[in-house]
């Protein structure tokens, strides 16, 4: 199976889960946060620079349960914000 080229609009939201989950990460090695969610350092830094726009759901929850990070959250950065439900 071919995959599709991703569209600016996921790359956008790649780069914007990548710096928010490094943001996230502060002073943690990324060493010490990639072992920890069971991926290796090197997905970690692809996902963090935004090279790695489309990581799988399980990589997404393992780092949101290392970070502390709600999923929702995560969910939310992901969105472009036209598509973000409204909370009032």
């Amino acid at each position: 199976m071919v995959r599709s080229p991703l569209t600016p609009q996921q790359r956008a939201a790649g780069q914007r889960l990548g710096a928010f989950l490094r943001e996230c990460r502060g002073d943690r090695k990324p060493t010490e946060v990639a072992h920890a969610a069971g991926i290796s350092p090197e997905t970690l830094r692809k996902i963090e620079t935004g090279r790695l726009a489309t990581p799988s759901f399980t990589t997404v929850a393992a780092l949101a349960s290392v970070l502390g990070v709600a999923l929702d959250d995560l969910a939310r950065i992901c969105l472009p914000e036209q598509d973000l439900p409204s909370t009032g």
